[in-house]
């Protein structure tokens, strides 16, 4: 038992009275210590990667990524989409100053996809909840799917797929404003607020869900649907994922408390990808910028790189 598992039986038993051997205990200090814990690894990530973030500045992630070549370029976008702020209302304004700057198309959909998918948000969450070595899978199959689509959407050539206002659209250079250490830590406060209130509700829904799961779904209850025993298992987790609008706040209590049930890490992998990188939402606001033959490309491209992965890691697993 953890400290975070103590103190949640401590508040749970100790303070609210509630009986030690019922299952309204066993959900309540799951419910408890999955969301203090991770409270304080998210404040904590966020604020040292929102240090970071003063280092790497928008007009410095253009700068860096204009004009580079196929490879170099995918592999450079998709590390610098880690430490950079992502959300679907964004996808926009990102898309457009990056084509803006001259960054070459496959490029630019390796930082799209690594944004959301692999960030500060969800390497804390994994890293507290399943330990280094998954996170690691999932930062580093994030990664690879990141570069591998984008370099397979720049080969096809589809500039023409998108919107032509976006090759008129000319934004304006502002000039990167010199920030002492004081200013720095100021802004990592501020966004470390910023973030955490806005995540906060996800977090709360996230691990109610994964707490009623845990305190309710039988054990191995999973095993057989989506065990790694189900080919169809995960192209139908896949599936499930694209309608649901969530972020890895969110995502992650739940997959947790699914996997407790019997649903195979490869399966958990990519309904969390699903949900994170190819949301509908996500995909109803970046047609403001793609044709639909473009979209389409990019959503099957990422639809069949998730279920490769969760094949291949349920396989690796078995």
């Amino acid at each position: 038992m953890d400290i975070f598992e103590q103190f949640a039986s401590w508040l749970v038993n100790g303070v609210l009275g509630v009986a030690a051997e019922s299952r309204a205990s066993d959900v309540a200090v799951y419910f408890v210590a999955d969301t203090v814990k991770i409270s304080v690894l998210l404040t904590i990530m966020i604020f040292l990667v929102s240090i970071l973030r003063t280092f790497i500045t928008p007009q410095k992630v253009r700068k860096w990524l204009g004009g580079r070549k196929e490879g170099v370029g995918n592999v450079l976008a998709a590390l610098l989409g880690v430490p950079t702020p992502f959300c679907s209302c964004s996808a926009v304004p990102l898309f457009i100053g990056f084509v803006e700057a001259g960054v070459p198309l496959g490029v630019t959909f390796s930082f799209l996809i690594s944004a959301p998918l692999v960030n500060e948000v969800a390497a804390a969450l994994l890293l507290g909840l399943f330990g280094w070595k998954i996170a690691a899978l999932y930062i580093g199959t994030g990664l690879f799917i990141a570069i591998f689509a984008g370099m397979a959407i720049g080969r096809m050539n589809m500039e023409s797929e998108v919107e032509g206002f976006v090759y008129e659209v000319r934004s304006k250079n502002l000039k990167e404003k010199k920030m002492s250490l004081e200013e720095r830590i100021g802004f990592a406060k501020s966004e470390t607020i910023d973030i955490t209130k806005r995540v906060a509700p996800y977090i709360v829904l996230g691990v109610a869900l994964g707490a009623f799961i845990h305190g309710f779904v039988p054990v191995g209850f999973l095993a057989g649907i989506a065990g790694p025993g189900n080919p169809l298992a995960v192209p139908v987790a896949v599936l499930i994922g694209v309608p649901l609008y969530s972020n890895a706040a969110g995502t992650i209590p739940i997959v947790q408390a699914l996997m407790a049930k019997g649903m195979a890490l490869g399966t958990a992998l990519a309904f969390m990808m699903s949900v994170t990188a190819l949301s509908l939402p996500e995909m109803i606001i970046l047609r403001k910028v793609l044709k639909p033959k473009l979209l389409a490309l990019f959503a099957l491209i990422l639809a069949v790189s998730f279920v490769a992965v969760g094949l291949l890691f349920n396989a690796i697993m078995a």
